[in-house]
């Protein structure tokens, strides 16, 4: 008895197909949420332009964006990588949408490499988006680009691994709210915004060691001071990257 010819054939497709759909599936759905959308795009933007163009904090010497762009860059990966992340992958866990894909020809880890790389397509976007903002205010930016570029891949990873870790471990509706609590306590303390200068010498000890503090202040001595690579703030990073992937490597729960 004869099996027949099916066309295409029947079967997975290969693996590295079968990640760039869910990457491109990923960056839609993200680009479609209206929340998501004001947190990497809205918020970053307005902060930008508002500080930039008021006199409100004390930037000290030169101008405020040439401050404030490096600052603004990195709330923008934490809040797609972090924030954004973990809120969407919570709710994903709680639905029940992570346990059927996990089930699916699609591996688990290509899933978590679509998820990291649609967060990178939309970095990508933002920064475009951000500098060319900063640049219609009169930024100035300086420095080595291989080195921003380092800064910015190290802040990544430290910050997916962290939402990654809140998503996997937390109901969805507690990882909604810490989130967004975490995302604005850094957006205070963490250098974006208000230098940390202006905070007393023990709380700005503790804060130099946040992974945004490190992304911040590493893009800003790059961009704004010209230098070749801020090791100290990169060895937090990476620091911080190792923590938190291996964190939520070990414990992310499926269901």
């Amino acid at each position: 008895m004869s099996t027949g010819t099916y066309l295409p054939k029947p079967g997975a497709a290969p693996v590295g197909r079968m990640i760039a759909a869910q990457t491109a599936l990923e960056t839609r759905m993200l680009l479609r949420n209206g929340e998501q959308l004001l947190l990497t795009v809205i918020i970053p933007s307005l902060l930008l332009v508002l500080f930039s163009t008021v006199d409100v904090v004390d930037t000290g010497a030169g101008e405020a964006v040439d401050f404030l762009a490096p600052g603004v860059l990195a709330l923008a990966v934490m809040s797609t990588a972090f924030t954004g992340q973990a809120i969407a992958t919570g709710f994903e866990r709680r639905y029940g949408v992570l346990k059927r894909l996990g089930a699916s020809p699609l591996p688990r880890w290509a899933l978590m490499t679509a998820k990291t790389l649609s967060v990178l397509v939309t970095e990508v976007l933002q920064i475009a988006l951000l500098t060319a903002i900063a640049l219609g205010l009169g930024w100035s930016p300086q420095g080595n680009p291989a080195a921003v570029l380092l800064l910015l891949v190290l802040g990544t990873a430290a910050f997916s691994g962290l939402g990654l870790l809140m998503a996997g471990t937390l109901r969805a509706e507690a990882t909604l709210a810490a989130a967004n609590l975490v995302f604005l306590l850094l957006l205070v303390g963490g250098g974006v915004i208000v230098p940390l200068e202006k905070f007393p010498d023990a709380a700005r000890s503790v804060l130099e060691l946040l992974p945004i503090s490190a992304l911040s202040d590493g893009l800003r001595e790059v961009l704004q001071g010209g230098a070749a690579m801020p090791w100290g703030d990169a060895l937090v990073l990476a620091v911080w990257a190792v923590l938190g992937l291996g964190a939520a490597a070990r414990f992310f729960r499926w269901e």
